[in-house]
Order: C-alpha cells, then structure tokens, then sequence
C-alpha cells in the first residue's frame, strides 16, 4: 500500500472535521492523528529517507507534515539537516505544521549555537511562518540561562502583522515567564511589543497551570488599554 492510500485507510472523520476547525484555510486535511503521523514518518526515516524526501508528495496536509518529520528523525549530520530544514520551511503553511515539526527538531539541544544562527534568516524574513518557524523554535530550544537573555530582546525586535507571528511571540512570552520569572517581568515592564500581543502575552501567562494565583492577579493588572 503506498503512502497516500496508508492515510486514507487512517482518516479519522470527526478528526478532520475536528482538526480543519482548528486550521483556517487549510483545506486538504485527511484527518490522521498526529501520533499515527509520526509512527509512519518514524519508519520512513529508518529506511532510504534520502530516497523518499526526494520523490515524496506534499499535496495533503499530511504528507506535507510526515515529509517534515522525517526530516527531523532522519539521521544525518547537522549541516546536511539544516539543508533538509532550509527546503522544508518555506512549505510550512499553518500553525500546526509549524508547531509539530519545531517540536520534533530535538537535535537543536546539542547543536544550540550553529541552529541559532541559522534561525536568523527566519527571524528577519517577511514570510509570516517563516518568523513563526524561528520564534518556536526559540520557545522550545531556547529558554535557558544561556539564551533568556537574547531570547527576550530578539521577541521584542520582531514587527509582523502576522497574527501566527503575534500568537508566536506571545506564547513564547508566557513560555519565558514561566521558567524566568524576574527577567520577564522586567520585560514586560518595559518593551516594544504592539497591543495585542502584549496583552496576548499577559493572558497567556495567566493561563498557564504553573503560576501561582497572586502573580497572575499582579499580571491582569499590568493589560494595557487603548
């Protein structure tokens, strides 16, 4: 059974309606969950992935999705992963593509510096998810004691109408807050974030499960108002 006809027997159709809902303007989902996803795109990068990638289609959201995550399991050096990176983002058309497969690029652990500087290409691009691309990456891979610091400067240079952008940005904030405190109240207090991510950022901070009840009180009072 080839691919496209392996996720056609998977499709899941309160799924798609489920998942479509979730992901305006995309109009080619399947509807195969996402653990299902990664098994097949596990298996593919055990096998000639190299052979795959380049005859593989991307014409469903889930082949272009797998097609992503085999770039991520495949094993291979760093500089030939980044190439394989660098021809996927720009394929990268919703936020769950995105999302999923800045998750899956574990390798970024033990590689932080050369990544980040390839990150910035994507930091200073126009293309709406090619920005989202690198600030999740920077969520998931960067918070730490090393990168806080130039982690919140960077989300406060980045001007996008995007709305994936905003929700980007914001999201990281809360992510930023959460693991250092006193360095993002800081931030907060003084930045250059447009309205409504700021206030995206303040209310996503309030949602997460680990700040305590009187910091988020002290949060709700700092929303900005027009």
């Amino acid at each position: 059974m080839n691919l496209r006809n392996r996720l056609f027997e998977l499709s899941d159709e309160k799924y798609k309606k489920f998942h479509s809902g979730l992901c305006p303007n995309t109009d080619n989902i399947i509807g195969v969950r996402l653990p299902q996803l990664r098994q097949i795109a596990k298996e593919i990068s055990k096998g000639d992935w190299r052979g795959y990638l380049e005859n593989c289609l991307e014409d469903y959201y889930e082949e272009n999705l797998i097609n992503g995550l085999v770039i991520a399991y495949a094993k291979c050096d760093v500089e030939e992963k980044l190439q394989y990176i660098k021809s996927f983002v720009p394929k990268i058309d919703n936020w769950a593509i995105c999302d999923s497969f800045c998750n899956s690029l574990k390798f970024t652990t033990k590689n932080r510096e050369i990544v980040w500087d390839f990150l910035q290409t994507y930091l200073n691009s126009n293309e709406e998810f090619e920005i989202r691309f690198a600030v999740v990456m920077m969520l998931n891979y960067y918070v730490t004691e090393e990168y806080i610091d130039i982690v919140l400067k960077t989300l406060d240079k980045i001007c996008h109408d995007g709305y994936y952008v905003k929700m980007a940005v914001a999201w990281a904030v809360s992510i930023c807050f959460i693991h250092f405190e006193d360095k993002t109240m800081d931030f907060l207090k003084n930045n250059n974030l447009d309205y409504f991510t700021y206030n995206k950022s303040l209310q996503k901070i309030c949602e997460s499960l680990r700040v305590d009840k009187n910091t988020k009180i002290l949060i709700k009072s700092m929303k900005r108002k027009k």
